[in-house]
């Protein structure tokens, strides 16, 4: 007598693998957002997490890897987007987030290669967004003057200034966006 067979399905060990990697994505998230990267470890990561070392390797590859996963899980330009009718007070959200963590990154980048190409990505991305949320204010033709510009635009809504004004300085969320705001707008005046 045959029998039918049932499809196999492996759907409580997909959810436990995809809730490892949740728990592993939690603990390291938190890890580099409060340490220097260099002061995170794979072990360390997967000790607080309840798994092994190997674990977490078989999952994001390195400790690159696990950065780049948590950075996408943070979203580092979710409020840019979220904001995009206000763009200085959505960059100065993304910053309020991760402006901290990405601050001990750079401060490591000559130390840590590994780390070169994540803020060369990063850079890369605010300078596309400086381009798309301030079109209005850019010369239209590619040449030195849009180039300034861009630069210009660049650097009043770059992460060290918003850590020199919010962090060296210590004001206010709220007047740091007034400040940025008061460089973009000056920019604006000079187009």
């Amino acid at each position: 007598m045959k029998t039918e067979r049932r499809p196999y399905r492996q759907t409580a060990r997909a959810q436990a693998v995809a809730a490892t990697g949740e728990r592993i994505l939690d603990v390291a998230t938190e890890q580099f957002l409060q340490r220097f990267y260099d002061e995170v470890t794979l072990a360390g990561v997967a000790k607080e997490a309840g798994v092994s070392q190997q674990t977490v390797i078989n999952r994001f590859g390195s400790k690159e890897g696990l950065l780049e996963a948590a950075a996408d899980r943070l979203g580092p330009e979710r409020f840019r987007r979220e904001l995009a009718g206000d763009p200085v007070g959505g960059v100065v959200g993304d910053y309020e987030a991760g402006g901290d963590a990405t601050i001990r990154l750079i401060a490591l980048e000559e130390r840590v290669p590994a780390l070169a190409p994540f803020l060369a990505r990063g850079r890369a991305g605010h300078r596309a967004w400086v381009q798309e949320a301030f079109a209005d204010q850019l010369p239209a033709a590619h040449g030195p003057a849009r180039e300034q510009a861009i630069a210009t635009h660049v650097v009043a809504t770059d992460i060290y200034t918003w850590k020199l004004l919010r962090r060296d300085m210590g004001l206010s969320r709220a007047k740091t966006i007034d400040a940025m705001r008061a460089m973009v707008a000056a920019l604006a005046h000079e187009a």
